[in-house]
Order: C-alpha cells, then structure tokens, then sequence
C-alpha cells in the first residue's frame, strides 16, 4: 500500500518494480478513473491508478464543487440581501472573497482526504503520482516506469477551452480555472458562453453585485436543453438584470485601459473588467500516444462502442474525453461499468438521455430524458403530448418564493419520455425524475404514488395527475 505523506497526499512505494503487471491500469484520477479503481478493487483486481495532479480531477477541485460551493456563497448573499420579504432584518455589508474561498476550498479539501483515504486504504490499488503516457495497447509509462496492464483505461479528463485568436491570460481574460480563484469581485465581467459553466458563473456573479453580461452564438441560453427551460431562464435572468445577447458569435477581444472590450457579430461592442471565456471543455488527449497505439480518436474524443471499448483490445475508455455529456457522475458511472466489464460481470450498457443533468445557477434547471422537440423529432408530433405545472400551485414553492415549472414530456397512451424543471432547489428532484423516465413509467401509475406535503416533490405528483387525466391543483 502506497504510505501517507506529508502534504497529505499518496505517493507510489518506490519498492514497486519498473515493469509491475496489473489487472487494470487506469490513466486518471477523475470521476471516471477513480470509480473504475475503486469498483475494480471491490472485485478484486490488481489496479494501477495513474495521476499527475490530484485525484478527485476536474469536479473535485476545478468544477462541480467549488463552483456549487461558490453558488451556495451566492445563494446565501441573495438570501440576505433580500430577507426582508421574510420579516428578517438584516444587511449585506459586502462579499470577502478570501472568506468565500476558505469555505471553498475547505469543503475540497474535506472530500479530498475522504478520497485519499478510499484508494490509498484499498490493498488492491497502487496509486502512481505522475504524468503517464500509453507507450504500448497494455502499458502505461510513468517518469520512465512501466506498468502493464491485462486491461487499460483511458480516463485523461478534459480542460477549458478556448477559442482560435482568443489568447487567455489568467488575468484579464479567463477560463473557469482561474475564475475559481479569484481574489477579488470584479466591477464588471462579460461571459463568452451561455451554456452550462457560464449561465452558473453569471449567476454567481451577479449575486455578488458584478454587473455581467453573457455573449452566446446559439439562438438562446444553455440551448442543449428544453426551449421552455431556456426561455425561462431568459426571463429569470432579465428579472436579475444579467444582460445576456444570444445569436452573436464572438469576433474579437482588445485589451483596455481598465479592463477588455469583445466584438461581437454585427459590429456590437461590449466593455468591462474581465472576459470569461466559458466555451466548453475539450479532451485531454494530445500527447498521450492514444493514436500511436491503435486508439482511434474525432476532434481529439476517444472512440468507443457502447461498451466503452476502444477497438483496441482490452483498452476502454471513461469519461469526458468519450463524446457525450461531460458530467463527473455520467463518468463515474462508466467507471463502474468499465470495471464490472472486465470482471466478467456483463453489466447493462448505460443509456446517455437517460442520465440527468442540472444546471445550479439561480433559478436552477434539472431535467432527464427527451426534449419536446427530440420527443417529437423521434416519434412524431401526433404520438407526444406534454404538461407543463406551475410552481405558483405548489405549497414549498411559494413559501421558498420561487418561480418555474415541472414540465413532462410523454408519449400518447405511454410512459413519460422526458422531465424538465425550472426553479430553485429543483436539482434535487432529478432523482425521482430519473426513476421515472429510466423505468418508463405512465403518468398514472407515478399519479397514484404519495408524495409528501408541503415539498416541492409533490409539484412532480402533481405533473403526473394532470397528465394522467385528473389533475388536482392544476387545470387540465
């Protein structure tokens, strides 16, 4: 077992031999690397996990949580600011950010510890610190040390892109990376991107008093999900005074006397502080030597078949570098299905829309399985029917003061094919809302189950009685 060290992290036993053969070698720590290691270990395989950062990767300690840990700092400044409606008598004096970053990474480092202590404690992992590169189809090499594997998994993660001509500096303009570790609340911040990472970090911003302004090529905001959802969005974000201009691709940045100013399609022009640039993740695949083994890979992505296998034998692939959504517990879940694959177990191939997905900016949006308009694209306008509930009607909403919807999307005398919704705390309805979808459940039959009162879970009862026929706080 690799020892503890001083700085809290685990370091491979340098009694390990060069050439040490595995049951599974895994080339990162991430989401999708460490669920494979810790499944694998439970089946009692040998795995080697190699990581040249930390573990835990990108969601650990550069996306979902402390971006969700920032959100909440947010969260709790809105609450403030507005406790009045609630008869509380209170003052938002300012934001600390170094305050606001203890709380951060105090929470990181919480889980991270838990982490290490999970794959350093298992008898069965080796963890190699370092950067690694696949030199053979069963070898990963580590600072000149070999590891062998009967399997490999290729679990490399992402980063935050950019754009061509788009020069990121760390200081005027930005990726999400350094927008984490901000010292500072800046007067003014323009956010290249409406889609997940950007419509959060606007929203965080905004409540901590940054006049910001979102710039989106696509027609709307976070366009991958439902136009009902979005519009919403739109409308929520226009009510907290979030500029946002969607239809106009970025042209160019120059640099300022106070700040930057973006050239936007059309000749639009937009000035502030700093420039986030929020364009989405690409693959961490360059210089892996994925290729020079036989890995085929489109626009730098790992190609798998629905097994996650790669083509080449006995190599798989997890995560955000394989096309499809970039979530840590979408790539968590392919670690556990790389895992039981190769321990024989067969396990059931997972199915992407049925994963959810939640976006935490203020209001938030959850929603899993088809849109109205895949709905309708797959099987026809005439076969699909959808219901949209207010929250106006539903008891916890109103006490929250939160606006938005539950909307269901089924198919005509058939199971409920997709749940979108809209509102604070809805994040947390995406489980039940999974259920749902995943199990093809018919409106009537989750009509009939008892959902407790007052909670905003009963807002998704109460979707599923008006859409089975009989609705009860809502029209038909």
């Amino acid at each position: 077992m690799p020892p503890r060290s001083s700085d809290a992290t685990w370091e491979l036993d340098v009694s390990e031999p060069n050439d040490a053969t595995f049951d599974v070698v895994i080339l990162g720590g991430g989401s999708g690397g460490y669920a494979t290691a810790l499944r694998a270990a439970q089946l009692d395989l040998k795995v080697a996990l190699v990581e040249k950062g930390k573990l835990g990767g990108t969601c650990l300690h550069n996306g979902c949580i402390p971006t969700k840990a920032l959100l909440h700092a947010a969260e709790v400044a809105d609450q403030t600011r507005e406790s009045e409606q609630f008869g509380v008598k209170a003052e938002l004096v300012g934001i600390d950010m170094a305050g606001v970053n203890a709380y951060k990474d105090g929470v990181i480092s919480r889980l991270y510890k838990g982490l290490q202590g999970l794959v350093g404690g298992s008898k069965n992992i080796t963890l190699v610190s370092g950067a690694g590169k696949l030199v053979a189809p069963d070898t990963v090499e580590v600072d000149g040390k070999r590891y062998t594997g009967r399997n490999v998994v290729l679990a490399s993660g992402s980063y935050a892109k950019s754009l061509p001509g788009l020069e990121v500096d760390g200081e005027r303009v930005i990726t999400s990376d350094h927008a984490l570790t901000l010292d500072r609340v800046p007067a003014s911040a323009i956010v290249l991107g409406g889609g997940v990472i950007g419509v959060e970090f606007a929203s965080v911003w905004k409540s901590f008093g940054v006049d910001v302004t979102i710039i989106e090529a696509l027609p709307r905001l976070v366009a991958a999900e439902d136009e009902e959802s979005s519009k919403a969005l739109e409308r929520a974000f226009r009510k907290r005074k979030i500029n946002f201009k969607v239809g106009k691709p970025f042209e160019k940045v120059e640099k300022t006397e106070k700040g930057v100013k973006v050239t936007i399609a059309g000749g639009d022009t937009v000035e502030a502080e700093l420039l986030l640039v929020a364009v989405g993740r690409g693959p961490n695949t360059a210089n892996l030597g994925y290729e020079e083994q036989g890995v085929k890979l489109d626009r730098g992505y790992v190609l798998t078949d629905e097994r996650l296998r790669t083509g080449v034998p006995n190599v798989y692939a997890v995560g955000d570098i394989v096309p499809g959504l970039q979530l840590a517990h979408r790539g968590f879940q392919q670690g556990i299905f790389v895992a039981e694959e190769i321990a024989g177990k067969n396990p059931a191939v997972i199915d992407e829309v049925g994963i959810p997905r939640v976006t935490y900016s203020e209001p938030e949006l959850a929603s899993v399985g088809l849109t109205e308009a895949k709905a309708k694209e797959k099987y026809g306008a005439d076969k699909v029917k959808t219901y949209n509930y207010n929250l106006g009607g539903n008891g916890k909403s109103q006490i929250l003061k939160t606006t938005g919807f539950i909307k269901l999307v089924g198919l005509v005398d058939g199971p409920v094919l997709g749940v979108h919704m809209v509102g604070a705390r809805v994040g947390e309805l995406v489980g039940e809302a999974q259920l749902i979808t995943n199990w093809e459940a018919y409106p009537s039959e989750v009509a009939q189950l008892v959902h407790a009162h007052p909670t905003q879970n009963e807002a998704l009862g109460e979707a599923h009685l008006a859409l089975a026929g009989k609705p009860l706080h809502a029209h038909a």
